[in-house]
């Protein structure tokens, strides 16, 4: 089993930055792929961003490309999201999810196994 916790969000202005952390904890995640997710009210869960943990491959949503950047910290078994120059779109619960898969990186909601509990982003305009 994989454990993972997000914390960081919270309510910015729009144009500022935040910086979400996701905590991965009950394996060695080497071959997993962490993405990050977010779901709006009312909207269905779309993707955001991934990274492959040992590689370090990353793939983005067209939408925050420029603006996000994911990345990972071996040591700490920890993802992370720096989200800058922030939308009133950007507004939703964010979800750290894991893939074990051993396959390339993925967009689809389906194919993650294991996922954290969320943190809310609300950016006002």
């Amino acid at each position: 089993q994989v454990q993972l916790v997000e914390s960081g969000g919270g309510l910015v202005q729009a144009g500022g930055s935040l910086r979400l952390s996701c905590a991965a904890s009950g394996r060695t995640m080497s071959n997993y792929v962490m993405g990050w997710f977010r779901q709006a009210p009312g909207k269905e869960r779309e993707f955001v961003a991934a990274i492959h943990w040992s590689g370090g491959s990353t793939y983005y949503t067209n939408s925050v490309k420029g603006r996000f950047i994911i990345s990972r910290d071996n040591a700490k078994n920890t993802v992370y999201l720096q989200m800058n120059s922030l939308k009133a779109e950007d507004t939703a619960v964010y979800y750290c999810a894991a893939d074990g898969a051993l396959r390339g990186i993925s967009r689809w909601v389906d194919e993650y196994d294991y996922w954290g509990q969320g943190t809310q982003v609300t950016v006002s305009s």
